[in-house]
């Protein structure tokens, strides 16, 4: 019953709209369509598994790879903080300051799964948000965000047409001002002044 106490659906919401405006999905969308032209279809189902494999691997021995590199939590959701207030900061003003790696060659492993999903935007929130949030709450957001991440694979097409690149650009702006002040939110928790 001590699991159950501490699921909250508000950190559950809160968890999951980070991630989804980390991974940007929708935001992906021109990225993955092109892949898509010069690979052929795309693997939803290992794309999906990759990356969520790599999510919660770092979300369970992130921490301790910190600890052998000599970092603490708060430092590391500091440094995450500023990740993802630049992320925002992209988002928002629509100018890119990361560059993805454009190397197709792998298929729906790399580039899709890692970066572009599971990138290091999105292994520095996981950490981030558990200086912020319950473990469990985390967990059920990372999963949400998978099913959101195959729906959106096996369905690109169509969510291409639905959204159109307006639709798409205002949902990308939009979740890159949550973002920023989830970034600030975390900034503020893991401060010590």
């Amino acid at each position: 019953m001590d699991a159950l106490d501490n699921i909250m659906i508000s950190q559950i919401v809160t968890v999951s709209i980070t991630l989804f405006a980390v991974i940007d999905i929708l935001g992906s969308i021109p990225i993955l369509l092109s892949l898509k032209k010069k690979m052929g279809d795309i693997n939803a189902v290992q794309a999906t598994t990759v990356s969520g494999a790599l999510m919660i691997l770092f979300f369970l021995v992130g921490e301790q790879v910190l600890r052998f590199m000599g970092l603490d939590v708060s430092s590391f959701a500091i440094a995450g903080s500023i990740v993802i207030f630049i992320l925002a900061i992209e988002m928002v003003l629509g100018h890119d300051i990361f560059k993805a790696d454009n190397d197709i060659k792998s298929g729906s492993i790399v580039p899709i799964a890692f970066p572009l999903i599971a990138g290091s935007g999105t292994l520095t929130t996981i950490v981030s948000l558990k200086s912020a949030y319950h473990q469990y709450n985390i967990l059920i957001g990372i999963l949400v965000n998978l099913i959101i991440v195959f729906v959106c694979l096996r369905s690109i097409n169509y969510i291409e047409r639905l959204l159109g690149p307006s639709g798409i650009a205002v949902v990308r702006k939009f979740f890159g001002v949550i973002l920023l002040a989830v970034a600030v939110k975390i900034f503020k928790e893991n401060i010590n002044l």
